[in-house]
């Protein structure tokens, strides 16, 4: 069931930006809000997602590679 927010003490300039924001993207404030936390949600859920995958690189890799390999490995992923 969807949870009922209420954000006190928001700076006016704060409120003016979101609304501004809000209006350019052609949504009501509401619909913007919800939209910015659910994104903000997922990007909470990828950094914990990362940092496990990390820790398990981590536990499975011999020494410590330095920042070129892992650029290189990096790219070598995405095709690039």
């Amino acid at each position: 069931m969807a949870k009922v927010m209420h954000i006190r003490d928001v700076p006016d300039e704060v409120h003016d930006a979101l609304v501004e924001a809000a209006q350019a993207q052609g949504l009501s404030l509401t619909r913007y809000l919800q939209r910015e936390l659910e994104h903000l949600a997922k990007r909470a859920q990828v950094v914990g997602h990362n940092a496990g995958v990390i820790r398990s690189t981590q536990a499975n890799v011999r020494g410590r590679p330095d920042r070129d390999t892992i650029l290189s490995v990096l790219r070598e992923g995405r095709g690039e």
